[in-house]
């Protein structure tokens, strides 16, 4: 796959934070080496998170944030400040910029604090170094030497800008890891069938991401994937030579392809897959429970990470609620969430049921999984969510034993 091909919730995520007119964006242009960001000395300039994914050596494919000031002031810096601080739920590496000539303030601890809750790595990098009185500068107390790194920088001159993409380069190797979506469940040789809807909410022309994303990594095992409409699966099985290993379906096809799968075949779904590549399966295999508790009245807050078009026959916003309402025979109310969107204030809810997650890093997915946790609130996702209300939650998660004991 191309590096420029990468998904962007596949990149490392590297956020760049810091007080006004501490250089932010002049080190973020310098570091890309384009003009990401505008650049003023009116304070305030960056009013919005600005992300960009793009290649940067010796990196590879990132994405980079720009955020706002965290001292911006007012009814509106206030909201700007909000922004920034979102943007840590999905940074993977942060880089806290300083002005050499102040040195750290309290608003930039205030930030080392917040990386080091959230387990960001960070590395501080002093700009302005090229004027004249901070040239000579070098001391620092040992109180803010994060395990990460500092480094001296000027987005001026580009003084050390080379060194502080080494730096951030050896933080995203550490974290880097080798998770697979369906390849360490595969032997080379596997046949694996992937079934694909298409209906009228299906983009035309092509796959989406996580059955694209799939059939990659099916392909990287040495394995088969053959692809099937759900309409045409009981035929495609006589079809083939060898019995297929593994079916993996879209959500909303659950019950029929269940019902045409031989038993002796495993089966799962694209959205299991993804709870269980973003590290969430346990918890969203939990919180599915909560579907035989809700009562009249009970409010379940449908999220999902990327924004498409709403149509007609929508699994979100139409098929899961039908679907909840058909098998709890409650009168439930439902509320949606979609892209970046994800409430503070979860008291509302009686159940939170998340799309797969894949379109956002798995950073992001682990803080919404974690805040539910911390309000107390159950929280599935579509694929966990649709098995349990056919009947088949159990048979979906065969694939993956050291799940299991969840349901004995």
């Amino acid at each position: 796959m191309s590096l420029n091909n990468t998904a962007s919730a596949d990149r490392i995520h590297i956020g760049f934070f810091g007080m006004r007119n501490a250089g932010k964006s002049s080190i973020v242009n310098a570091v890309t080496g384009q003009d990401l960001s505008v650049v003023s000395k009116i304070m305030g300039t960056t009013t919005d998170p600005v992300k960009k994914s793009m290649e940067l050596l010796p990196l590879g494919p990132v994405v980079i944030i720009d955020t706002p000031g965290i001292d911006d002031e007012g009814t509106l810096g206030e909201m700007r400040v909000k922004k920034a601080i979102q943007a840590l739920n999905y940074t993977d590496i942060a880089v806290l910029t300083v002005d050499a000539r102040k040195g750290l303030q309290e608003a930039d601890r205030r930030l080392i604090s917040l990386f080091t809750d959230k387990k960001i790595p960070y590395i501080i990098a002093y700009n302005k170094t090229d004027l004249p009185e901070i040239k000579d500068k070098t001391d620092l107390p040992a109180t803010e030497n994060p395990a990460s790194g500092i480094i001296y920088v000027s987005a001026e001159t580009k003084q050390n800008i080379y060194e502080l993409k080494e730096m951030i380069a050896r933080i995203a190797q550490k974290e880097e890891n080798q998770k697979h979506i369906v390849a360490d469940l595969l032997q080379a040789g596997d046949l694996v069938v992937l079934v694909v809807p298409l209906d009228s909410s299906a983009p035309k022309g092509r796959l989406i991401l996580p059955q694209q994303q799939t059939i990659r990594d099916i392909l990287d095992a040495d394995a088969i994937a053959a692809v099937s409409k759900e309409k045409d699966l009981a035929g495609t099985f006589g079809s083939f030579a060898k019995k297929p290993k593994l079916v993996i379906t879209d959500s909303q096809a659950f019950g029929q392809v269940s019902k045409d799968t031989p038993d002796d075949i495993l089966l799962t779904s694209f959205s299991i897959l993804f709870a269980r590549y973003k590290g969430n399966l346990r918890a969203a295999v939990e919180g599915a429970a909560q579907l035989n508790c809700l009562k009249d009245g009970d409010t379940v807050l449908i999220s999902e990470g990327c924004t498409h078009h709403r149509q007609c026959g929508d699994i979100g916003t139409e098929k899961l609620p039908a679907w909840i309402k058909n098998y709890t025979k409650k009168e439930i109310n439902f509320a949606f969430t979609s892209g970046t969107e994800f409430p503070e204030e979860l008291s509302d809810y009686a159940l939170i049921i998340h799309c797969g997650g894949c379109m956002l890093n798995e950073k992001e997915m682990q803080y919404r999984f974690r805040h539910a946790a911390d309000c107390r609130i159950p929280i599935t996702n579509y694929g966990i969510a649709i098995a349990q209300i056919h009947g088949i939650l159990k048979r979906s998660l065969q694939p993956f034993p050291e799940i299991m004991d969840i349901l004995i």
